[in-house]
């Protein structure tokens, strides 16, 4: 009798909002463990969790090459959300171990929390309510988005959202957008001004960041970056930590280099920092894809992976080819 494929689930939470992925799993004749420490993982815990395990639905925490040592028959690195920067692709490759992602999941949410928190720094939402909560009374001067200049870095699934919601819910707006491989079709139908970075930071009012962390874009906003920008820009990050200098960034905020910024990711998480005591910086605990909806299409659609291997039949988004190009260019 052969045993029962087992799947360990690293990624927190999973199955809280709607326990299916874990059901669809258990049907397909797997046996499942949940993070046992219910904590983000370092890199020993994880290879020594790992061992024994056929199918690995993952998180946010760094899988290493060490990790993946920790099962030399690995069959599978599943990602539940759209970032697959903590995987080390090159060495999953060396080991035959192919790695999918969810790109569309999480896309949905992550666009309208963008919008959420383009409202709240456009107005001064959240300084406001802290003013309440402390006896105080502070009416806060805003701007409106359909009279502003909104820069766009990276028009994938999330940051074509992020302009479909401005253009439609805006008129007036002027989108600016920088991206390596522009849609031109799409530009056209939505009046976007496709434009360099440097452009974007002299002239924006907003700036809105939805790109990848690779080794390109890591730190890509820091001292230089901030010291293009008006000072009444508005910046925002809901893409990846690390994106952003952090200690650029206070600096700027503090100084007022820039007026304000909302934040949703971290370099380090859960974030303990200098950039929480800062008034005009609204902040969020990477939670942009945490709806019910696009909780249950990333993790269902990472189980599906699983559930497809198991079934002997193809993967359904492998990452694709570029990812590893992209990641052999970085170490040269």
């Amino acid at each position: 009798m052969s045993k029962s494929p087992r799947v360990l689930v690293t990624n927190l939470p999973f199955a809280h909002i709607n326990p299916r992925p874990l059901e669809i799993l258990r049907d397909a004749g797997a046996e499942v463990v949940l993070n046992p420490l219910n904590r983000p993982l370092n890199e020993d815990e994880y290879a020594e969790m790992l061992g024994g395990f056929d199918y690995l639905l993952a998180g946010v925490e760094p899988v290493t090459g060490k990790v993946m040592d920790g099962e030399p028959n690995l069959k599978l690195i599943a990602r539940i959300g759209i970032g697959i920067d903590n995987v080390d692709l090159l060495a999953a490759r060396e080991r035959g171990i192919p790695v999918t992602h969810t790109p569309d999941g999480p896309s949905p949410a992550t666009a309208e929390l963008t919008m959420a928190l383009m409202l709240d720094i456009a107005r001064g939402v959240g300084q406001a309510d802290r003013a309440i909560r402390a006896q105080g009374w502070k009416k806060m001067v805003g701007v409106r988005l359909a009279e502003s200049t909104v820069g766009v870095i990276g028009v994938g699934r999330i940051g074509k959202r992020v302009i479909r919601h401005l253009t439609g819910g805006f008129p007036g707006v002027r989108i600016l957008a920088n991206d390596i491989e522009p849609d031109e079709a799409f530009g056209e139908e939505l009046a976007v001004e496709w434009t360099d970075k440097e452009t974007i930071y002299k002239t924006c009012d907003f700036v809105t960041l939805h790109v990848p962390r690779t080794a390109l874009t890591l730190g890509l906003i820091s001292t230089k970056e901030f010291a293009m920008m008006k000072p009444t820009a508005r910046l925002l990050n809901l893409a990846r930590g690390g994106i952003i200098d952090e200690v650029a960034l206070a600096h700027a905020l503090r100084t007022g280099e820039i007026t304000a910024a909302g934040i949703d990711v971290y370099g380090t998480e859960p974030y303990i920092g200098d950039l929480s005591s800062l008034e005009n910086l609204t902040m969020t605990c990477h939670m942009a894809a945490n709806t019910p909806d696009c909780r249950l299409a990333m993790e269902s659609g990472a189980v599906a992976e699983v559930v497809r291997l198991i079934e002997g039949k193809p993967l359904g988004i492998p990452v694709a080819e570029i990812e590893y190009e992209r990641a052999a260019g970085a170490l040269k």
